[in-house]
């Protein structure tokens, strides 16, 4: 089911409760003609009230899940309405007024969504993330170690073990190509991706290397690296790296600078649609307040 589907099923258990309290599902003689399905207490769950809440096209098996689930939920209201109904008194009014301001707000939340998916402009220049990056700066603190560098995992038996540091320090498109062939065919793990910022952890998880006490110390000592354990060979080459607690790179925080902009972007439309709307109906005298 799509999430207005979702939606929808949540807002019929949200309403369902709400007809308990204002005193609705007993049943009364113009009820004679209705199926019940569920009852709590005095109150009753009526066949007819289960429509809407599978989808058309929906399975019989998933169907039949779904309105198991609604039946279940319902009387689990019910009798949680019922035992508040006696312990507390109600302000129906307010119960009343929270449950349509939800309502609304589901509308409009969906309305908007489908506004900013019509219009949103997802487009974000490299200049833009630079700015953002710039004026933003102390947002984009490090909070772990990361490096730029080559990290190969390969089994002890594999073949040509011993080639794998010279065709890691060659700049030769043909030996980088062989490296990547090479660590296709045998490595248990691999990122030969050396210009791209990665979490030390991340890279050196499930290796000896991930037990190393002092790592900032190990990073500013230790550009090529090799280890093994019982079964596998390791390889680590470190060409950049940066300490936790400084200034992050922008190339390691530019996905996330993208997703705050267009998130702001988002913000700005659903404004914009509900300015231009009131600006509308003020136009056209769509609406008034009554003194």
């Amino acid at each position: 089911m799509n999430g207005l589907g979702t939606v929808f099923v949540f807002l019929c258990l949200l309403l369902s409760g709400c007809d308990l309290i204002k005193m609705k599902g007993t049943h009364a003689e113009g009820d004679a003609g209705r199926t019940p399905v569920a009852r709590a207490n005095d109150f009753y769950l009526y066949k007819d009230e289960l429509a809407g809440i599978t989808a058309p096209g929906t399975p019989p098996a998933d169907s039949a899940k779904l309105v198991e689930a609604y039946i279940n939920t319902w009387i689990r209201k019910q009798l949680l309405i019922q035992e508040a109904s006696t312990k507390i008194d109600i302000n129906e009014a307010q119960v009343e007024r929270k449950i349509l301001d939800y309502k609304y707000s589901i509308i409009a939340y969906e309305y908007q969504t489908y506004y900013v998916k019509q219009h949103l402009d997802t487009i974000v220049a490299p200049g833009e993330i630079a700015t953002y990056y710039k004026d933003n700066i102390d947002n984009f603190i490090l909070k772990q170690n990361i490096v730029q560098g080559v990290f190969i995992k390969v089994p002890k038996n594999a073949p040509r073990t011993g080639k794998i540091k010279e065709l890691i320090y060659s700049e030769k498109d043909k030996d980088k190509r062989e490296l990547k062939s090479y660590c296709l065919s045998f490595s248990s793990a691999y990122h030969i991706s050396d210009s791209t910022w990665v979490v030390f952890d991340d890279l050196v998880k499930n290796s000896p290397l991930a037990e190393i006490p002092n790592k900032i110390q190990f990073l500013k000592s230790n550009p090529y690296y090799e280890t093994s354990d019982e079964t596998f060979l390791y390889f680590l080459k470190v060409g950049q790296y940066r300490i936790s607690d400084n200034v992050s790179p922008l190339e390691f925080v530019k996905d996330d600078i993208q997703n705050i902009i267009l998130n702001k972007r988002k913000v700005e439309l659903a404004k914009q649609l509900e300015d231009e709307v009131f600006k509308e109906g003020q136009d056209h005298n769509e609406f008034e307040i009554f003194n």
